[in-house]
């Protein structure tokens, strides 16, 4: 069975071990067929192609009036779905295609905004997050970082932390209008502490990658039933998404 005091610091994964678990002794060995490292590849890979079409679509299609509608619905609707399918475990394809689209039409508005402050700067972006994922894979391929259990407790908390001082940073800023450890507004000055504070939360994101691909690894070896290579390839999404727009942000204060 998967070892329960290894979890992965992406709250999209952490359950597997015990999904493992249960499927095996309400469906016994042998029942469905296990899914593979090259299942959870392909639908990650599918997944990535729907989200960047979709935001293609938003990019050129979205008017500047819709603009701001879109990316507060996407995004509100995306966080909600994203909760749903982590804490259920849905491995069902049209939801998990459904917040891909979400995510896509986010990106798009989004991106699209930045592009127009910075240009070339969300070639930049997607560019960093996909090398800062393939150097991670080799990383973790050459075994030069194992998600060992301390190692695993370092990333989890360290993640906790950084999501934690977000979100009251981002009420901080909705309330009183002031911008500390992230900076929203384009246009305003950035001092030493947002660089900082950026350059930790990639650092997280990219050490949560070698979590994942260890927790995927056990419950390919342990038999998880083929349709969890739709829930780790979600997890695996949410992560590269995350990556995407700290790298963003930092980019976007570099340029200033």
């Amino acid at each position: 069975m998967l070892a329960s005091g290894v979890r992965s610091a992406n709250p999209v994964l952490t359950r597997l071990d015990d999904t493992a678990r249960a499927e095996r002794q309400v469906l016994g060995v042998g029942a469905t067929r296990p899914m593979t490292v090259d299942d959870v590849v392909v639908r990650t890979v599918g997944l990535l192609l729907l989200t960047g079409a979709t935001g293609a679509v938003a990019w050129t299609y979205v008017t500047d009036g819709w603009a701001a509608p879109a990316a507060l619905g996407s995004a509100l609707a995306g966080l909600v779905l994203a909760l749903v399918i982590s804490f259920r475990r849905i491995t069902n394809p049209v939801l998990i295609a459904g917040y891909a689209v979400l995510q896509g039409v986010l990106l798009g508005v989004a991106s699209r905004g930045f592009e127009a402050v910075y240009p070339g700067i969300v070639v930049q972006a997607v560019v960093g997050t996909f090398g800062v994922f393939v150097g991670m894979a080799v990383l973790y391929g050459l075994r030069v970082l194992r998600a060992t259990p301390r190692f695993t407790r370092l990333v989890v908390g360290a993640l906790i932390g950084v999501v934690v001082l977000s979100l009251v940073n981002l009420a901080v800023y909705l309330i009183a209008g002031r911008q500390a450890l992230v900076v929203y507004s384009t246009g305003s000055k950035v001092g030493w502490l947002p660089y900082v504070f950026a350059l930790v939360a990639i650092t997280v994101g990219a050490l949560t990658f070698v979590l994942d691909f260890d927790l995927v690894e056990r419950g390919v070896r342990d038999g998880l039933p083929v349709r969890y290579a739709w829930f780790c390839a979600f997890g695996i999404l949410v992560g590269l998404i995350f990556l995407y727009w700290q790298i963003l942000r930092l980019l976007s204060y570099v340029r200033r």
